[in-house]
């Protein structure tokens, strides 16, 4: 795990911005935390760091948002999730493995629908516009994976 301290929202975005130069197609990210404490800001910070033109905005109302870059950017908002079936309806395999980067904020809303490995990023509130950011690689035990995504996602924890 790593702890970074992000104190106000460009901050946020460049923290975001460098985890974006070493995502690859299929990594998913799982944000979690309180209303306000910064994960859309992130998504946005992403985006820019993967290339994204054009604004970036909160999918609250449709639960998911497309962006063409490098890789394409899949931005889920489950804030107003009412049964994790809705996710399934939307066909989430295709997104979560498939050729792009996914970001699922409020992923703890789906924690069984998510892959076996897979970089959580935990946002807690330390002030008016200080956050704490969290990095966590999940996964089985490399001895059961060969240790593959587990190690990926704890490589892109360390050049954060």
């Amino acid at each position: 795990m790593k702890r970074v301290i992000a104190r106000g929202e460009e901050e946020t975005k460049k923290v975001a911005g460098r985890l974006a130069d070493f995502l690859r197609p299929g990594d998913v990210l799982a944000l979690v935390g309180d209303l306000g404490s910064g994960k859309t800001t992130f998504v946005k910070g992403l985006a820019r760091g993967l290339g994204v033109k054009g604004r970036v905005v909160s999918p609250s109302y449709v639960l998911l948002r497309e962006y063409k870059a490098k890789s394409p950017l899949y931005h889920f908002d489950l804030y107003r999730l009412g049964y994790y079936e809705e996710v399934e309806l939307l066909g989430y395999e295709e997104y979560f493995y498939g050729n792009g980067i996914t970001c699922i904020e409020w992923a703890d809303k789906i924690e069984k629908l998510l892959p076996k490995s897979y970089l959580r990023i935990q946002f807690e509130f330390l002030g008016e516009k200080k956050r704490t950011i969290r990095f966590l690689a999940v996964g089985p035990p490399a001895r059961r994976t060969g240790g593959q995504a587990d190690r990926h996602y704890q490589e892109l924890i360390d050049r954060i």
